[in-house]
């Protein structure tokens, strides 16, 4: 059986989650609005932008289909977007190649309708650079980023410590880290004696022991809604969190 984000349905469905025009995700008069355009918010609301310019450097880290990479684009100068998913990252690049790209939306069984994902506008594209890579295995090439964006990662990964534990690695001295997870533990992803929830402790009360020498600066619960079809979704709410990189001489 193909792995879920290695499927056509995935990326179909993290298009429409990324691009999607909100009257296509959710056509009823009524419904979570609030929780739509979730890959923009996560830069718009999270990412302290006055402190970047056209020199920064953003990485995002399970990029999926691309939105935020291009949203962090408008404030940095170059960003690096990685996926664990070839299939994610081969429909960023054509995205990125052609300013556009056709996918099915899923109404109901084998019914569909046509969809056109857009490059944002007013984006320069060519600043961003997708490729496909695990994000507990960087290369030496990634680091000395001036801010690190890794949208529900922590829950899909097999070992979260050691995600949490690279960062001091991936974040420039005052540079900062933005994370956002719905702790959603699933033994498919991350072996139970791995989740980050345990012995009576949430992931959230635990991320400030699992990040020495970062700082929580801001946070904020971010709720997310993925259309499946016509008549059934996922409404989830993530906590986002945005932490500094403290100098270590300090």
């Amino acid at each position: 059986m193909t792995p879920y984000y290695e499927s056509d349905r995935a990326v179909a469905e993290y298009l429409l989650f990324h691009y999607g025009d909100d009257g296509v995700i959710l056509p009823w008069s009524f419904g979570p609005r609030d929780a739509l355009g979730f890959p923009v918010r996560c830069v718009r609301d999270c990412v302290l932008t006055e402190r970047l310019g056209p020199t920064a450097r953003a990485l995002d880290l399970g990029c999926a289909v691309g939105r935020s990479a291009f949203e962090l684009a408008r404030h940095c100068g170059s960003v690096t977007a990685v996926d664990l998913s070839s299939r994610f990252v081969e429909a960023a690049r054509r995205l990125q190649r052609d300013g556009m790209l056709e996918y099915p939306v899923q109404v109901e069984g084998e019914v569909t309708v046509k969809a056109i994902a857009r490059v944002p506008d007013g984006v320069d594209a060519g600043r961003v650079r997708f490729g496909v890579g695990d994000a507990l295995a960087l290369g030496p090439d990634h680091g000395d980023y001036d801010v690190v964006l890794a949208a529900n990662l922590l829950d899909r990964v097999p070992r979260p410590r050691a995600l949490l534990e690279g960062f001091a690695r991936l974040v420039k001295t005052g540079g900062q880290l933005v994370l956002t997870s719905p702790y959603t533990w699933l033994e498919e992803y991350t072996p139970a004696q791995e989740w980050l929830a345990r012995d009576g402790q949430r992931a959230s009360e635990r991320l400030a022991e699992d990040l020495p020498g970062f700082q929580r600066v801001r946070r904020l619960d971010l709720p997310f809604l993925i259309r499946e079809h016509a008549r059934k979704y996922q409404w989830s709410v993530a906590e986002a969190t945005v932490w500094m990189r403290q100098d270590p001489g300090r």
